[in-house]
């Protein structure tokens, strides 16, 4: 994968894509079950783009490759929205607009901390799992270490996200197609994310070249 762009692309590249991403939509609209599986699929689609292959995954019920990054992304989806739902709930109670208000701007500016992360936080579940996912510190030196690698990619991921939810404008029924397609974006931007933030192999340490044997000492001359 080329650019972040790839991601949009990609998926209509596979010969079947229009199958897999309606069949996979309609798994999508079961509640819970269907959003694990198609966070699997993503994942399954990660795997065939790492590799150069430009298809998209079966559909499926991949639980078992999606219950991971799902969990992990929900656990900080919640933490991140408790700090301004809490001074918006007080801001409530007591009538103040000034907490209301507060606590909105708390809850916008740690979703887009969310946003900025996210790739690193799916990068890093895809590589270790919860270990990985829950790696604060690795996920931020990640994050920081390019930041406008990051944040083009966290962008892009956002964008993606918008058009998981376009379907809804359609009576609901496009969703059947703009979340799997979403899902297949991710997917990409990852990809690329995961290329340009891993660098050349580190080498091993060096070595003195070895040493050529010295000469054997001269014949003696005939007396």
């Amino acid at each position: 994968m080329t650019s972040a762009g790839d991601g949009f692309s990609w998926p209509f590249q596979d010969p079947q894509w229009a199958s897999k991403i309606l069949v996979q939509g309609l798994i999508t609209l079961i509640p819970i079950v269907g959003w694990i599986a198609t966070t699997g699929w993503l994942v399954l689609t990660i795997d065939n783009y790492r590799t150069g292959r430009r298809e998209l995954p079966p559909y499926g019920f991949h639980l078992e490759r999606g219950i991971v990054l799902f969990v992990v992304y929900v656990v900080y989806v919640i933490v991140f929205g408790i700090p301004g739902g809490i001074i918006e709930s007080a801001g409530v109670n007591s009538d103040s607009g000034g907490l209301q208000a507060l606590g909105n701007l708390v809850g916008f500016v740690l979703s887009v901390l969310l946003a900025f992360l996210a790739p690193s936080i799916i990068l890093h579940t895809y590589r270790s799992g919860f270990s990985g996912g829950f790696d604060v510190p690795g996920i931020w030196q990640m994050a920081t270490a390019n930041m406008t690698n990051t944040i083009i990619a966290g962008l892009l991921i956002w964008v993606a996200s918008l058009i998981g939810g376009l379907g809804i404008v359609i009576c609901c029924v496009g969703l059947i197609f703009t979340l799997p397609y979403s899902a297949a974006i991710v997917a990409g931007i990852v990809t690329w994310y995961e290329h340009i933030t891993s660098g050349p192999a580190t080498a091993g340490p060096a070595t003195a070249p070895p040493q050529s044997p010295p000469p054997p000492p001269p014949a003696p001359l005939p007396s």
